[in-house]
């Protein structure tokens, strides 16, 4: 399944540094060699994408898709479930090669939602309660939980983080807007606010980050402990570094990793398609975006940036 490794305490972070950086998890996309490079650029703690705790604990070709290593580190491996049963037996595979287990509550997506997954949660507190006892009974590791605020009624949101806590969660992320919200509004710093005082546990906050100057800023709106970001890591992974876009030692450093580590052609693409959009013209973009192999898309890099495969 994956490659046994040092880990790292979490939670010690959260006592040594008063400002952790932290990549969010995203479907098909923050997987091993992206995670590695973000290492590199002040990224302190990296998720996995959402992983399908049934599907996960039921199959061995679905348990291929995470790896790990002594450069992957610390690693939360974040599931999405809907039964405490399916979820424990996913994190008692798993934790010997994780730093931390994270349950799901804000995937805003409608699938998700009939599933009972995702946000789904995020309005039930007597179902994450179940799992996150589950969890807690059947892994030594951190556990934590990734909210989104509550459509119409703050108060549910807060009743559910401190639920969470008495359950022994170990920190929460909350994501600063509604599932029914587009990702183009502006994050809701005061109901963020609001769950950072009502617990006493670290608190990280998701939504609106792409560059250093908005990290800070919610850092100093809401008083968390951590800024996760997620496009804007996409675009550029430096950012955190406060880099204003992908430095061209980043793209090589991931176009050798994502080769090293047989990184789909698909993946390996559309993560340079991202890095790559503020420093390519709107030609070029589209010129770029519709090469169909990697030979090809290596050409590209060679001939117009001098990036080359070791």
């Amino acid at each position: 399944m994956v490659y046994e490794c040092r880990r790292q305490s979490i939670l010690q972070l959260f006592d040594e540094k008063p400002r952790l950086n932290v990549c969010a998890p995203m479907v098909r996309y923050s997987k091993g060699a992206f995670r590695e490079i973000l290492r590199d650029y002040n990224v302190d703690i990296a998720y996995t994408p959402m992983i399908l705790a049934d599907v996960f604990k039921s199959s061995e070709f679905a348990r291929q898709d995470y790896t790990t290593n002594d450069r992957d580190c610390p690693v939360v491996v974040q599931f999405a479930a809907h039964d405490p049963v399916d979820l424990a037996h996913a994190a008692q595979l798993v934790a010997p090669f994780a730093d931390g287990i994270d349950l799901n509550c804000g995937c805003p997506q409608k699938w998700a939602y009939k599933e009972r997954i995702g946000a789904y949660l995020s309005e039930r507190p007597e179902t994450v309660q179940d799992m996150v006892r589950a969890v807690k009974g059947a892994v030594n590791i951190p556990c934590s939980i990734k909210i989104r605020k509550h459509p119409t009624d703050m108060r549910q949101t807060v009743e559910l983080v401190r639920r969470a806590e008495r359950m022994g969660i170990d920190w929460i992320t909350i994501h600063g807007r509604t599932r029914h919200q587009k990702s183009t509004e502006p994050v809701d710093y005061e109901a963020i606010k609001l769950v950072k005082e009502s617990v006493s546990m670290p608190v990280l906050a998701n939504g609106g980050i792409f560059t250093l100057d908005d990290a800070n800023e919610m850092y100093d709106k809401t008083g968390v402990v951590g800024a996760m970001s997620a496009r804007g890591l996409l675009m550029n992974p430096a950012l955190f570094a406060g880099h204003a876009y992908t430095p061209l030692e980043c793209v090589e450093r991931y176009v050798n990793l994502a080769l090293a580590y047989g990184t789909p052609m698909f993946i390996f693409h559309h993560h340079l398609m991202f890095m790559m959009e503020s420093v390519m013209s709107n030609v070029e973009r589209r010129t770029f975006n519709c090469l169909s192999s990697i030979p090809a898309v290596l050409d590209h890099l060679s001939r117009y940036y001098g990036i080359c495969c070791k």
